[in-house]
């Protein structure tokens, strides 16, 4: 098998498994009981928050623990406008955002009586920071802008952003669950105000997840239950996907992969030019994560394309996998201009850290065979 769907998920780092192990055994205990049991437990998430926290140039109560990226974009977007909205109900989003970050705005739009501004992309799918200054009003309380786009990688100027929104007085969310571990993180006021990530995203567990939320900014919590995380989002911890994920975020930012990735994924996109000159590469040919590759095949059938994809032996995407088995053409590449076509297939190649040159030379062996069988 040959996996390139790594913007899906990644296999758990043997580092992060072994720092898990313990407390998938002997060190059972909850961290909110006083005993020894759970003074371990306690002991073990304080140590990932502390060490989570530095990573992120922040402080350690500054990070809120999740079950992933979805529940940090709703904990953000729902907590943050809802404690804000004396202020304003008026939000600003881009029309490519991941779901959960979409999904969430709509609902405050539809059934909580906000305003939102969709801010359009051009057809690389890049944001113009001019339309974001224009769209700031008097009643503007938070705006929800994603770093890399999980379809076809593309990269927002967010530096630029965070800058221009805080000077403007309007808070920052941003789902950087994508480029975490791929494009260094801002630093300082560069940092956004609040910040989603999701651990299976980095070689971490699925099922842990973190969102990094400026000292001093109210939040609402938006599930009831416990005091845990400083009252901010209940629920007993997963201790051990906790500690996996602390693991796995320091060898993210330890281990830098972009040149060879980037060169493998050049690689690729020739033989697929190679193959279907006709092919059609989705996202900026620059300003996008270096192991995305998003291409649209004129004239071909996409569900047909993946299976033959996978009878080959490679793991592929359409494109976001929270949308698998979906009729719906993606809603970024409607956004960046493409026309909606049941005949022309779009497929997401990711690449990861196992990723070698000798799998990319299979797959571009792979492809004219594809080309054929498709004619």
């Amino acid at each position: 098998m040959i996996y390139l769907d790594y913007n899906a998920t990644t296999p758990l780092a043997p580092e992060a498994r072994e720092a898990m192990l313990p407390y998938l055994g002997r060190h059972f205990g909850n961290a909110s009981s006083i005993h020894e049991a759970g003074r371990e437990a306690r002991a073990a998430i304080d140590d990932a928050r502390d060490r989570l926290a530095a990573l992120l140039g922040a402080r350690p109560h500054e990070i809120i623990f999740t079950s992933g990226g979805t529940e940090s974009d709703n904990l953000a977007i729902l907590g943050l406008a809802r404690a804000l909205a004396g202020k304003g109900k008026h939000l600003i989003g881009t029309t490519v955002e991941h779901h959960a970050v979409l999904h969430t705005l709509e609902y405050l739009q539809k059934h909580e009586g906000y305003s939102v501004t969709w801010l359009p992309v051009d057809s690389f799918g890049l944001v113009d920071p001019g339309r974001l200054e224009a769209s700031i009003r008097p009643d503007t309380t938070l705006a929800s802008i994603m770093s890399a786009n999980n379809e076809t990688g593309v990269l927002q100027p967010i530096e630029r952003i965070a800058a221009f929104c805080k000077e403007r007085g309007v808070l920052l969310h941003s789902d950087m669950v994508q480029s975490f571990g791929k494009i260094p993180l801002p630093r300082g006021d560069f940092l956004p105000d609040a910040v989603s990530l999701a651990a299976h995203k980095f070689y971490g567990p699925k099922g842990a997840g973190l969102l990094y939320l400026r000292s001093g900014i109210p939040i609402r919590k938006i599930q009831f239950g416990g005091s845990h995380e400083n009252e901010r989002r209940p629920g007993t911890e997963n201790v051990a996907a906790i500690a996996g994920m602390a693991v796995a975020a320091e060898l993210a930012l330890a281990e830098t992969e972009s040149e060879k990735q980037a060169a493998l994924r050049d690689r690729l996109w020739d033989g697929i030019r190679a193959a279907f000159p006709d092919a059609i590469l989705n996202g900026h040919p620059e300003l996008r994560l270096a192991n995305t590759l998003n291409v649209s095949f004129p004239g071909l059938d996409g569900e047909g394309m993946l299976i033959n994809l996978d009878l080959e032996g490679v793991c592929a995407s359409s494109g976001s996998a929270c949308m698998a088995g979906s009729i719906q053409p993606s809603h970024v590449l409607l956004a960046m201009g493409a026309e909606p076509s049941p005949s022309c297939a779009t497929v997401r190649f990711s690449l990861g850290r196992e990723t070698t040159a000798e799998e990319i030379e299979t797959v571009v062996g792979i492809l004219p065979r594809l080309a054929a069988s498709a004619s």
